[in-house]
């Protein structure tokens, strides 16, 4: 259903659940970015009436996932703690093509958006299927659910501004890129990606 060329490697989740307070801490880190980002995306694009249509409430949504995700830091006695860089996230934007008209900087950054969901709704799955915790697994089946919504979403908005093909060969080469990116990187457990 993703289209993700390169799976996370099973032991992924294993290890993640080992680093569980690192997980959170990220993870919120993650909704709070997600949601910034889809609040630039409507300040950028916004004479694009479907897109604010359909994004606002995503912004919602990620600022309430945030707010989740530091309540059960909470109740496992864990803090926030301090945001760390996102090595993927950083990876992916230096794929990002550069110049080039606003509309395709639009088109840049509905495919980025849709890949990171794509990734976390992947690596959620993960976590809701192997954690010892049944209340983590139940917690990361409702963020995979959400996650998944979220990438079809903004591909559907990518298919709405552009022409299909425009967006298919523009896809298939971003999951190529993410394939690659993902096995230049350190397999890790304390970061969602």
């Amino acid at each position: 259903m993703l289209g993700l060329k390169l799976p996370t490697d099973p032991r992924w989740a294993n290890i993640a659940e080992k680093s569980i307070e690192d997980i959170l801490t990220d993870h919120a880190f993650c909704e709070q970015k997600a949601a910034t980002q889809c609040i630039s995306m409507i300040v950028r694009f916004s004479e694009r009436v479907e897109l604010v249509d359909k994004v606002s409430p995503i912004v919602a949504e990620e600022w309430g996932h945030f707010r989740r995700v530091l309540k059960e830091l909470k109740k496992r006695g864990f803090e926030l703690g301090k945001q760390r860089k996102d090595e993927y996230v950083m990876g992916l934007q230096q794929f990002i093509k550069k110049g080039g008209s606003k509309d395709d900087h639009l088109l840049e950054n509905l495919l980025i958006c849709a890949l990171i969901e794509a990734r976390s709704c992947e690596r959620f799955r993960l976590l809701s299927l192997h954690c010892s915790d049944e209340s983590l697994r139940q917690f990361y089946h409702e963020f995979m659910v959400s996650e998944a919504g979220h990438y079809t979403l903004f591909l559907e908005l990518a298919r709405t501004y552009f022409p299909a093909e425009r967006v298919k060969s523009r896809w298939e080469e971003w999951l190529a890129y993410e394939a690659e990116l993902m096995l230049s990187m350190e397999l890790r457990g304390d970061r969602v990606h």
